[in-house]
């Protein structure tokens, strides 16, 4: 209980929100019976002092050092890294059938047919639908680890499907199984990646993964760029994504398993050799003190779905919800679709266009893997929005009859480069870091279920109705409510997103957690 008030008293110079819900926390922990109290204390100490004779030098020693100084990112680098390359799959196979697509629709005897096209690009998100509905059951029942791999199966199997199909049908039902790897692995992996990372790379680590994402697109462009002069290289294009993903599956045999959810296995033993591997032995008694203070406390009944819909959770799920929906409601998605068009306008190939907002996007997340953890995810998250809703309103500018012949065009081509850049500042990489960090441990997974799937729900509409809107409203209209969006999100961001940077899963998970 004395570790636990001086962490609240030295976080009381961070956001206005802290202080207010670390006292509901603290007043929330002194409902609690005072067995339960003194249990977690003696626990805690028993835990403390294990050994403690045999240590005694070298704990008077390092002492100071260890709770001065931070464990070496280099341990759990490697960790992380393996973890991304669902983040780079999941970018690959959202780009895959792009450059194809004419050439597949010729192959497999459907060329012409609009619908058959549109399902070969949606189907991906239904199954990504399906995936993220189980990712909380795989992950919570199986560990990060194994849900990682059966990922990295799924879209094993899925691209062999589709590589080798001769009909629709198999291409359909290749596409379904790699969607469902693709809602399956993001999940897993955030809560991987925030659960072995060190508190002050948390931020760092987390931004990897948006420039994954962009470096599988990019990457799915360049191998289609034959596709056009080789009969049937398209085959090849699936082929190829098997590659990362045995990689990952074989990857994920060495990496260490979250400690975090051996220990709520009731694991410790394996929950400290993995804290041993990821943050070095001098840093395993603090680690795992961290999480006797909190974990022990946690109820041990499953979490039910009204807890997350309208319970005691309901806030933090809610935001998380919303961050995702805005996320998509900001129209990144309806840009990249319409990009080659305005390029084309110029005079731009798409292929070339392809290149410019692909730099755009990268350039964005290489900056915003640097200021993670020195600006932190609320401020980044503002000051995307703000700058995707200005884009947008120089696309409306572009669109608007003031603007005529190379001035509309050069707005339009700016603006578009201009609103992929901050989004990936902040809107893109931020809601997928944030989210395991607010959520308490006990709802997690589960919790991150819930969000992902509305993504994918709002993914699929707004591709779905997005030129149709196009066609009904005309772009100065469309952009517009785009900008709106945008805009709503700084101030939904504002109002309800709390900072995050620098502290540990702990010690967010008290400062929000609900009253009974």
């Amino acid at each position: 209980m004395i570790v636990a008030i001086e962490k609240e008293k030295e976080g009381r110079h961070t956001c206005g929100m802290w202080p207010r819900q670390r006292e509901a926390a603290l007043m929330y922990k002194r409902m609690s019976s005072r067995d339960y109290t003194e249990t977690v204390d003696v626990e805690s100490r028993d835990y403390v002092n294990t050994n403690a004779m045999e240590e005694k030098s070298a704990l008077l020693q390092n002492g100071a050092d260890r709770e001065t100084s931070n464990p070496s990112w280099t341990l759990s680098f490697p960790h992380v890294v393996a973890a991304t390359l669902v983040a780079f799959l999941f970018g690959y196979h959202l780009g895959v059938v792009n450059e194809p697509l004419e050439s597949i629709s010729v192959d497999l005897g459907f060329s012409g047919n609009s619908l058959a096209e549109g399902l070969v690009v949606s189907t991906c998100l239904g199954g990504a639908f399906i995936g993220s509905l189980f990712s909380a059951w795989v992950a919570d029942g199986l560990g990060r680890r194994k849900a990682l791999q059966l990922c990295a199966l799924a879209m094993i199997i899925g691209a062999a499907l589709s590589a080798t199909s001769k009909t629709i049908a198999g291409m359909l039902l290749g596409r379904l199984l790699v969607g469902t790897g693709m809602g399956l692995g993001p999940p897993a992996a955030a809560l991987y990646v925030t659960e072995v990372s060190p508190t002050f790379v948390r931020g760092t680590y987390g931004s990897l993964f948006q420039i994954a994402t962009c470096l599988g697109l990019m990457g799915a462009l360049f191998i289609g760029i034959p596709v056009k002069e080789i009969v049937g290289w398209w085959r090849i294009c699936f082929w190829v994504s098997t590659i990362p993903a045995a990689i990952l599956a074989l990857a994920m045999v060495f990496c260490a398993e979250s400690p975090h959810w051996l220990y709520k296995q009731g694991k410790t033993t394996e929950a400290e050799v993995e804290f041993e591997k990821l943050l070095g032995i001098s840093h395993v008694k603090v680690a795992m003190a961290e999480l006797s203070k909190l974990d022990r406390g946690d109820e041990t009944d499953s979490v039910k779905l009204s807890e997350l819909l309208y319970g005691r959770h309901f806030r933090v799920v809610f935001i998380g919800s919303t961050l995702f929906a805005l996320q998509q409601l900001s129209g990144i998605n309806a840009v990249f679709y319409f990009s080659s068009a305005v390029f084309k306008r110029v005079g731009v190939p798409s292929t070339l266009a392809n290149i410019f907002i692909g730099i755009s996007n990268l350039t964005g997340s290489v900056i915003a893997t640097v200021l993670m953890d020195k600006l932190g995810r609320k401020v980044l998250l503002q000051w995307s929005f703000f700058g995707m809703s200005v884009s947008m309103i120089v696309q409306v500018a572009a669109a608007s009859s003031y603007a005529s012949g190379a001035g509309s065009l050069y707005l339009s081509v700016g603006g578009m480069l201009m609103f992929v850049l901050t989004f990936a500042l902040g809107a893109g990489p931020v809601p997928g870091l944030l989210l395991p960090e607010i959520f308490p441990s006990r709802i997690r997974s589960k919790a991150m279920a819930v969000c992902m799937s509305v993504h994918w729900v709002i993914n699929f509409f707004v591709g779905l109705l997005f030129l149709r809107l196009l066609e009904q409203l005309g772009p100065q209209l469309l952009y517009s409510i785009f900008a709106t969006f945008c805009a709503m999100a700084v101030m939904f961001v504002k109002r309800n997103v709390v900072e995050t940077k620098g502290k540990s899963l702990q010690e967010i998970e008290i400062a929000l957690l609900p009253q009974e």
